[in-house]
């Protein structure tokens, strides 16, 4: 049975010499010789004062049956294993403690260390020359400075420091004032910073009152654009034609969409007839009255689908209004009425010519008749010993009459003048 050891470097497997199982007592006491001398410190009396203190392991330890595993071989083999563990383990451990290096090593650890350390005394060998040559240049060169010139030095030393001192002083003095001067522009930067914090909002305030400013005065400006642009539109239109319109639905003429007449094929209610009359006095009575024209001998009285013309003589009401069905012969007020009406229509036409030396109206008008200047023919306003197309048609050619008048009185008072050529004749 052996034992086998292992390189503390490399930990390679070794095989010892048998050499090392017979080793004297000299030669031990050789090899426990320290290498280079260690400072010797005490380290198991300092324990107290370290953290923890780990002591050195030994291979000498091994084999007191402590550290958990014993030899079980014969008596006299087990005496023979142990003296030699024990000389090797006293080896190894007189070796490591005596040196930086754990024993044991292989053959190429021990080469490798070797040349390591044949470096490391070539570096040491060279530093000691180097240190030597030093040392006799210093012993060569020694020389005593004179009392003079130390004085001389000390002197400027004082006289340097003294001007340090003073350059210190006003230095300290200098920090002061600066110190002083942070403090102040430090005071002045918060309240600067408070101002400017105070001006922001004040600035924020004003920007807001001034966009909604900008956007009442943009609501502002659309509402004048528009209410401009419904103005103009005002200016533009004719009122007179806005409120009475005039035109014609087959053979009737309407004036806001009321027929005036009847026929046996179109049998008119007598309320929309009536309420036709009342639109066109409203109108004769409107153009008089934007002339600033009085009629002679009558007296429009626009009342609805119950006006009536007053003869200004006799006190008399004429009714611009009918109730159909069977009348008298002697019943003759709403004939006198529709003839005082085309009497009113011609008084009006005499007036406007007088200014007017080129106005006429398409059909003359003559005695409660219509001439019709394109024939000849003459049409009698009134409806007794009439036929009702005849009718009819006279009251046609009285609202084209009508609309000549609203033209020429539109284009003298309104602001872009319209010609009265621009009107259609309802024929």
């Amino acid at each position: 049975m052996s034992i086998s050891y292992a390189c503390q470097r490399c930990l390679q497997p070794l095989t010892l010499d048998e050499s090392f199982n017979y080793l004297g007592e000299h030669i031990l006491a050789e090899l426990s010789l320290p290498i280079h001398s260690n400072p010797e410190v005490d380290l198991e009396s300092q324990t107290n004062s370290l953290d923890h203190f780990v002591p050195p392991y030994k291979l000498s330890d091994s084999g007191n049956g402590a550290n958990g595993f014993m030899l079980v071989v014969d008596d006299g083999e087990m005496e023979s294993l142990s003296h030699k563990m024990r000389i090797t383990a006293d080896l190894f451990d007189t070796l490591a403690c005596n040196s930086d290096i754990d024993h044991p090593l292989c053959d190429e650890c021990t080469d490798s260390l070797l040349e390591m350390m044949e470096q490391q005394l070539k570096l040491t060998q060279h530093e000691y020359n180097d240190y030597n040559e030093y040392l006799k240049r210093l012993e060569c060169d020694v020389s005593e400075p004179s009392i003079s010139c130390l004085e001389k030095e000390l002197d400027d030393l004082k006289s340097e420091e003294q001007r340090i001192v003073i350059e210190l002083t006003a230095l300290q003095s200098e920090e002061k004032s600066t110190l002083e001067a942070i403090k102040e522009n430090e005071r002045e930067y918060e309240r600067l910073c408070n101002e400017e914090h105070r001006y922001w909002k004040e600035y924020t305030k004003h920007r807001r009152e001034l966009m909604l400013t900008d956007d009442e005065h943009k609501s502002l400006e659309c509402q004048l654009a528009h209410t401009q642009a419904h103005l103009e539109k005002l200016k533009k239109t004719n009122v007179f034609n806005a409120t009475f319109h005039i035109w014609h639905s087959g053979h009737f003429g309407t004036i806001n969409n009321f027929r005036l007449g009847r026929l046996p094929s179109a049998p008119v209610d007598w309320s929309e007839i009536n309420a036709g009359w009342g639109q066109t006095a409203l109108l004769l009575a409107a153009l008089a009255r934007k002339m600033n024209f009085v009629f002679h001998r009558y007296k429009l009285v626009p009342y609805g689908n119950h006006s009536y013309i007053e003869v200004l003589a006799d006190h008399k009401e004429l009714p611009l209004y009918g109730s159909g069905g069977f009348r008298f012969l002697w019943d003759t007020k709403f004939d006198s009425g529709m003839v005082a009406f085309l009497d009113c229509l011609q008084q009006f036409k005499e007036e406007v010519e007088k200014g007017d030396s080129g106005f006429c109206l398409p059909y003359r008008m003559d005695k409660g008749k219509i001439e019709d200047s394109a024939t000849g023919n003459s049409y009698s306003i009134k409806i007794q010993f009439n036929s009702e197309e005849q009718w009819t048609k006279a009251l046609k050619f009285l609202l084209t009459n009508l609309k000549w008048g609203l033209a020429w009185v539109s284009s003298q008072f309104s602001a872009d003048g319209e010609d009265v050529t621009s009107i259609n004749i309802v024929h």
